[in-house]
């Protein structure tokens, strides 16, 4: 099925099917938008404030048909939106009220009513209670809100139908209505509680609920490079919702109600010391009036389906390499990619640079780009290069990294573990009203992660070892191992 795109072989295994893929895109440009597909139109979700700072940023040169909808809790980023939108219409800003504590109790304890009317299957535990513990004092205005609290207050507004409700109805009302294929983009960053906190609720209730999952939906997330404890139940939440194996085992448990959102797939933006990405992440996102968003999101899902089930309409599934590194740099930075956050020795199929600009100095960027590319990462093709006319950047996608990837995963493992139980709860969100806490044990299911909080046998069918990030513990020993090999007979497999 792999040659079904006229590749011309001549390497020197016949069978290596998946390098004749990978030439495919850089050498036949499969993923490029051909005269059937297309115009585009980019819908916005920003959460928290580095959220919003992208909708800001892309109002100041918006593509035609752009919508967006900001959410926060704290109205300061949103007042930057709404100044930039000035009469633009279809941008809209809400602002998550903190609730009374009482009234905050209330509706927790209503939850599995919600549950229950949103999700038929939904199991009604007896042993429900709210997640947040009952002397928790709710942050003041300015103050830090976490995962935990965050995803309290948003998901006691929106099933209340308050105004988050209504905008999220009319936002993608107005996606559905555009006369353009649309693409919807979710920005947010891992090292923001409010904007992580939200985004595993927030993504399915508009990709799977409001949207019925036809548009694409897309996640970016500004990805912190120094390590934090909160940071690890952050990426391993994400990692469990996009890893299609480790999702399948959430779905195992909770339905598939908890299938991943992000139906188009999931930039990683490195942060950058010193350094503010947004502006680069809203010209890759408006670059072409979505036309390179689109192409290098039809790249991406090229190399995630395999070659043996390739048809043009299959949606690819994404692995435990679901990290896409996004990086966005004036023509004159080119030469640098700095400091991504990656692992020594990061290697990928497939790297490819998108120049936008004219003259010497997009020559000149185009020239300096490649090789920044090998500087941070091993390829099997060359680095794809391509030039365009446009506002002056360079954005560079290396596609297909694990968590394990990212320098900052094992440091933050390091920093979460000897947390205290209180404080390990309020930095996850995803599965807390489900009485999980993912990057915890079973409490009944030997190996297997997520602790009940409730004490009973809520839990998720993934491997603890596979959160942590360590190795799975193989049945039989590398004794029984060597044995098989030997006699080439089986054995019964230990303990």
């Amino acid at each position: 099925m792999s040659d079904d795109h006229g590749h011309g072989h001549g390497h020197d295994d016949p069978h290596d099917t998946t390098l004749a893929r990978i030439e495919a895109l850089s050498k036949e440009n499969v993923h490029h938008a051909g005269d059937h597909e297309g115009p585009f139109s980019l819908h916005v979700l920003g959460l928290g404030a580095p959220g919003a700072a992208v909708v800001a940023e892309m109002l100041k040169d918006a593509p035609e048909g752009f919508t967006a909808l900001a959410v926060n809790i704290g109205d300061g980023p949103l007042a930057a939106v709404r100044a930039a939108a000035g009469e633009t219409p279809g941008i809209v800003t809400v602002d998550l009220p903190i609730p009374s504590r009482a009234g905050l109790s209330a509706s927790l304890n209503r939850y599995r009513e919600f549950l229950k009317m949103e999700y038929p299957r939904y199991y009604w535990n007896p042993n429900y209670e709210p997640w947040l513990p009952g002397d928790l004092a709710l942050p003041g205005p300015g103050e830090l809100v976490p995962r935990a609290v965050a995803k309290a207050i948003y998901n006691c507004e929106y099933y209340q139908n308050q105004e988050i409700t209504t905008a999220m109805e009319a936002f993608a009302a107005g996606v559905l209505a555009s006369d353009k294929t649309p693409v919807v983009v979710i920005p947010f960053s891992l090292g923001d509680s409010i904007g992580s906190g939200l985004v595993v609720d927030i993504a399915r209730h508009l990709s799977s609920i409001k949207l019925g999952r036809r548009p694409w939906v897309v996640g970016v997330g500004i990805t912190p490079t120094t390590p934090s404890a909160e940071f690890f139940p952050v990426i391993n939440e994400l990692d469990c919702m996009i890893d299609t194996p480790k999702n399948q085992g959430v779905m195992a448990v909770w339905g598939d109600l908890y299938k991943n959102p992000f139906t188009g797939g999931f930039f990683a933006v490195p942060e950058a010391p010193g350094a503010d990405v947004v502006p680069g992440v809203a010209k890759f996102l408006s670059a072409g009036g979505g036309k390179d968003l689109y192409e290098s999101l039809k790249a991406l899902n090229w190399l995630a389906v395999p070659g043996d089930q390739w048809h043009p309409a299959i949606r690819g599934e994404q692995s435990d390499k679901w990290l896409n590194i996004l990086a966005v740099s004036t023509l004159d930075d080119a030469g640098t990619l700095g400091d991504l956050g990656l692992v020594k020795g990061f290697s990928t199929e497939y790297a490819e640079a998108r120049v936008f600009g004219s003259g010497e100095a997009a020559a000149a960027a185009a020239e300096a780009v490649a090789g920044a590319i090998g500087e941070v990462a091993t390829t099997r093709v060359d680095p794809v290069v391509k030039t365009a006319a446009g506002a002056d950047f360079v954005s560079v996608v290396l596609p297909r990294a694990t968590k394990l990837d990212l320098e900052a995963f094992v440091p933050s493992r390091d920093l979460y573990d000897p947390l205290e139980w209180d404080d390990k709860l309020l930095l996850h969100s995803w599965i807390l009203d489900l009485g999980v806490m993912l990057c915890e044990p079973s409490i009944r299911f030997d190996g297997m992660g997520g602790e009940c909080i409730w004490g009973c046998a809520c839990w998720v069918v993934v491997p603890h070892a596979a959160i942590r990030g360590e190795s799975v513990a193989s049945p039989i020993t590398d004794a029984e191992v060597a044995a098989i090999a030997t006699s080439g007979a089986g054995v019964a497999a230990s303990g």
